[in-house]
């Protein structure tokens, strides 16, 4: 199963949508974990690049509903590690990863947890101290 974060731009994309809006996204992410353990996605989630911007992927949630993400360092060795980074409507490929230092922050904070697995330190990826 992969593991997640999410940037905080994510976050307040998030809090504006409708309640309906968050349960068509929440379907979608349910198809989209399949989708990661079977290395591939069901087409109705239409996931994709997004053009102009190598690192972000897209997945469609709704005719208009759209979610930013892109690939991170493992952090549960041999599970993909999701960075959500924008929500909802097509306007968000303005600045579909959100701010450059919040993805530093995320890598860094994965990488970090990554390297503390490696060295015995942690079973838990979600260890409260992390």
């Amino acid at each position: 199963m992969p593991t997640h974060d999410e940037l905080q731009r994510f976050l307040r994309d998030y809090s504006r949508l409708t309640p309906s809006q968050r349960a068509a996204f929440g379907e979608a992410v349910t198809l989209f974990i399949a989708g990661v353990a079977a290395k591939r996605f069901d087409p109705r989630l239409r996931v994709k690049r997004v053009q102009g911007a190598p690192q972000a992927s897209e997945l469609s949630w709704a005719p208009d509903g759209r979610a930013t993400f892109e690939y991170g360092p493992e952090v549960c060795p041999g599970d993909a590690h999701i960075i959500w980074c924008r929500i909802g409507t097509h306007s968000i490929f303005s600045q579909p990863y959100g701010t450059r230092s919040e993805r530093s922050k995320k890598c860094a904070r994965a990488v970090a947890i990554t390297r503390i697995q490696q060295r015995g330190l942690v079973d838990d990826p979600s260890a409260s101290w992390l």
